[in-house]
């Protein structure tokens, strides 16, 4: 089935509530919640019969009844009475609102869900449509929603050298739109990869996956995403937890963490002082399991994330350049990390990859390992797609074609079987090499933040990159100095 006609009928739609300041996101809200009642709605006729859970005089037949102001009425009696459900119902409605004032405008988006059946349609149609959707709000810069959305070409990229496998735990301690899920979820159905059994492909919906998300819109969404994607069920939980995953060890042990925890590097939360005035205050985990105490948030994420690991477990997690090279915490836990988890894979991306503007980030991989006193990192290979990669979100975003070669040298298969591209005399220009333990652990801070190839763009003046190329990436790298000098700015406001 070609879903392009829904999604352009969904779009043209979007663009008429715009006139009225509904911009992408209250729009990928209200109809999460309008495709939600309609699939409610089939499910409980024939020849499923459900009992979803959702009571008559708030069902979708109540919403096709009315009209004008009666309508309007209704629809918000309906998000705040459904958002006291329990499970996946509650999850859905949590704090909903309607921000559709026009009572016509409102009708004829009912009407235009109503004309689809939903369940009946394939779920790789159905999820198709809603990653668009997700997609073209993370690339409205307003609404923010970019943070919450990584760049698919990269997740999918991280989850082929994974290779996440059935009957196997899968989480993300901060999940956004759910992209790592699907991703894994896609690889496993994948015949060229696994043939299911009943049991398997049970375990793969109800039980796989474990996320935490705490902004209720970013986790409706993705609990939408999952379950139009065929994880999870209409009438059961919720596989996406809205608490702060860094407050506690919740004790839960997974075989895979895929994650690209929020960038910011400080932990903080709003009070009122004695004055009345608010302040802000950096927020620090006191946990047990943890090797440091630190307010850097992305640090206490990767101390979480080898937490939730079982002895086995395997991680890739986004983490901004900070966490390669920040001294004091910073350098405990990547000795920690070196000695404790075998930390065998570090890939630097490009700036201009993510939505979040000026951010220089890599992936980590690392595999978990029981106590040993012997260092489990016996080397780390690097690949640099950063020096002399020029990626822009607009005229030349990242694609899956981009990250195959550092797939091919990450060796899923067998990733103890590698081979440099590399050489100081044959091939100065290779993207791949490896650096010992002993190496590592001399670096000043044991920094892990190593570059060996020559920026051309210092060097051959005669092929610069597009001026636009190079406009967009002075600018990337003044955002990276800004939002460092405002987290400096924001340290000495709280030690003053």
């Amino acid at each position: 089935m070609n879903t392009s006609p829904i999604v352009s009928k969904v779009w043209s739609f979007c663009t008429t509530l715009r006139d009225d300041g509904v911009g992408y996101g209250d729009y990928l809200e209200q109809l999460t919640y309008l495709i939600f009642l309609k699939m409610a709605d089939e499910y409980a006729k024939p020849p499923y019969d459900r009992d979803v859970g959702i009571p008559a005089e708030y069902n979708w037949q109540s919403l096709k009844s009315k009209r004008g102001a009666e309508l309007e009425g209704h629809y918000v009696t309906l998000l705040r009475e459904l958002g006291t459900k329990k499970g996946m119902l509650g999850q859905i409605f949590t704090k909903a609102q309607n921000k559709i004032q026009d009572p016509a405008k409102l009708n004829r988006l009912i009407n235009m869900v109503d004309e689809t059946e939903w369940v009946t349609m394939g779920a790789d149609i159905k999820g198709d449509i809603y990653e668009n959707l997700l997609e073209r709000n993370a690339e409205d810069t307003k609404s923010g929603a970019g943070q919450y959305f990584t760049p698919r070409a990269l997740i999918h990229a991280m989850v082929e050298c994974v290779r996440p496998e059935p009957g196997k735990l899968i989480a993300d301690p901060a999940c956004g739109t759910g992209g790592f899920f699907l991703a894994a979820y896609d690889f496993i159905t994948n015949p060229d990869n696994f043939n299911l059994d009943k049991s398997k492909k049970a375990f793969l919906k109800h039980e796989a996956f474990h996320g935490n998300e705490i902004v209720a819109n970013t986790r409706r969404l993705c609990l939408m995403n999952m379950f139009l994607h065929n994880i999870g069920e209409i009438d059961g939980g919720a596989p996406i937890s809205p608490k702060d995953s860094l407050v506690a060890d919740a004790g839960n042990r997974f075989d895979y963490v895929l994650a690209n925890p929020p960038f910011g590097k400080k932990s903080s939360m709003s009070f009122t002082n004695e004055e009345g005035e608010q302040e802000r205050d950096d927020l620090t985990y006191n946990r047990q399991d943890f090797w440091a105490t630190t307010s850097n948030k992305q640090l206490n994420f990767v101390q979480h994330i080898r937490t939730m690991l079982k002895t086995s477990g395997r991680a890739a997690v986004v983490v901004p350049d900070n966490v390669l090279f920040e001294g004091g915490a910073g350098e405990t836990i990547r000795k920690k990390l070196l000695d404790n988890t075998d930390l065998h894979t570090i890939l630097r991306l490009p700036t201009g990859v993510f939505y979040a503007q000026g951010v220089k980030a890599n992936v980590i991989f690392f595999d978990n390992h029981e106590a040993s006193p012997n260092p489990w990192t016996k080397q780390v290979w690097y690949y640099d797609y950063r020096t002399n990669i020029h990626q822009t979100l607009k005229k030349k975003p990242m694609r899956y074609e981009d990250l195959v070669d550092f797939v091919n040298c990450y060796n899923p298969q067998n990733r103890h079987k590698r081979k440099a591209t590399w050489d100081e005399n044959d091939a100065p220009e290779g993207r791949w090499r490896s650096y010992s333990y002993e190496e590592l652990i001399e670096r000043d801070k044991t920094s892990l933040d190593i570059f060996w190839l020559k920026d051309k763009s210092l060097t051959d003046l005669d092929n610069l990159p597009d001026p636009d190329d190079l406009a967009e990436e002075i600018i990337e790298n003044l955002e990276a100095g800004l939002n460092s000098f405002r987290e400096v700015l924001a340290g000495l406001k709280q030690s003053g």
